[in-house]
């Protein structure tokens, strides 16, 4: 059994294990909603990052680890657990990226990561080869097992969720202690048997140094940190956003763009010590590569909540609008627009299909490019009965 690890490397381990979660889902979770080019960039660069993030931990921990004195790494079995982490990240990342993913689909891609994870992990310790021989403890393996398909699980609802700040900083906190965890739960399961005298592990694969894992290991984490600081770049869409947000108050030189900016004024919701409710908008505010422009309200399908700003869906493609979700639904006529959840709003005229799907259920607004809208369970009663679909079953 492995002893005696060294506590700076272990903490290192599980600080890039937070590093490379907080760079991963923090792409994730800008991958739904995107043009499809950049959903797959999206997709490909969270996955790169988890991976690193996973497999950069797994050697650290190896390292920290105190092996024989004679020991080597074997380079093959190294990059094929390299390229399993990568594999499973990027196919479990994937399933739950597309449409509106049930709790089937999520628990069955986070048990495809967590033994991806697990598969990652052992045959990387395969690749550690010297005159001895390694057996593992079977309890050791399955807890091992359970631990990375939590952390899998925990790890994705955290990508869905797609929340910044604090919360994706926690979620990162809690899956880099928790694949740290599987590792050295792993490794406790880990007993090292010397080989007799006179017997020898001939190795006719390439193989490689602990220094020179160490070169490759302090590589990625550069790129690791690379990608960490880079994430905290402030969004320019966001950098626009509130400019535009402040612009749409200041007096408007060009005449004609006049016309396009009517001032609202809020008027009173009708009921005693509720907040003023703004006039409905005939024109919504969407950014552009020029400046802001505004389309019809009509036109609008649905309004998606992104960060500090929202995705409006004009039945062709989604446009960046300066307002906060609330803002929209305070400048949308609420006998046209329902918020059917906490991050969406439909045209209700729009509806072209609903039908239940887990706890919720799932609208398809028409036009052009028809797209879904999660339904949230507490919102069904409501949209049926705008529906006029009050004694059917969704």
């Amino acid at each position: 059994m492995f002893e005696g690890h060294d506590p700076y490397l272990v903490a290192l381990s599980v600080v890039i294990a937070i590093l490379g979660g907080y760079t991963g889902f923090g792409l994730a979770a800008r991958i739904r909603g995107t043009p499809d080019a950049s959903h797959r960039l999206l997709l490909a660069g969270a996955a790169f990052f988890l991976a690193i993030g996973i497999w950069t931990m797994h050697f650290i921990g190896m390292l920290a680890a105190p092996v024989p004195p004679d020991s080597v790494y074997m380079v093959l079995p190294t990059i094929i657990s390299f390229l399993i982490c990568v594999l499973v990240v990027g196919i479990s990342l994937f399933f739950v990226s597309v449409g509106a993913p049930s709790m089937l689909r999520v628990v069955s891609s986070a048990t495809l990561l967590g033994l991806g994870i697990v598969s990652m992990h052992y045959v990387g310790m395969h690749g550690l080869a010297g005159n001895f021989t390694m057996t593992h403890e079977t309890g050791m393996v399955a807890l091992s097992v359970v631990i990375a398909i939590a952390a899998a699980y925990g790890g994705l609802r955290a990508f869905l969720a797609r929340q910044g700040g604090v919360q994706l900083l926690l979620s990162a906190i809690a899956f880099g202690v928790a694949v740290s965890g599987m590792h050295y739960t792993a490794m406790a399961g880990v007993e090292v048997v010397p080989l007799a005298a006179g017997d020898h592990h001939h190795m006719d694969s390439l193989v490689a140094s602990p220094q020179t894992l160490s070169l490759v290991v302090t590589l990625f984490c550069f790129v690791i940190a690379a990608g960490f600081l880079l994430s905290l770049v402030p969004d320019a869409r966001k950098v626009v956003s509130a400019v535009a947000e402040k612009a749409t108050d200041a007096p408007i030189a060009d005449a004609s763009a006049a016309t396009t900016a009517p001032k609202l004024r809020p008027v009173p919701l009708g009921g005693v010590g509720q907040p003023p409710r703004a006039a409905p908008a005939p024109r919504l505010p969407v950014e552009g590569a020029d400046g802001t422009h505004f389309i019809e309200a009509t036109a609008v399908r649905s309004v998606r909540a992104d960060a500090h700003y929202t995705k409006i869906h004009d039945g062709t493609r989604e446009r960046m609008c300066p307002w906060s979700i609330s803002e929209a639904e305070a400048h949308l006529d609420p006998g046209l627009f329902l918020r059917v959840h906490r991050s969406h709003i439909i045209a209700i005229s729009h509806v072209a299909l609903v039908r239940k799907e887990g706890d919720g259920a799932i609208i398809e607004l028409d036009g052009p490019a028809p797209h879904r809208v999660p339904v949230s369970r507490a919102k069904i009663a409501e949209v049926k009965a705008r529906l006029g679909l009050a004694h059917r079953t969704v």
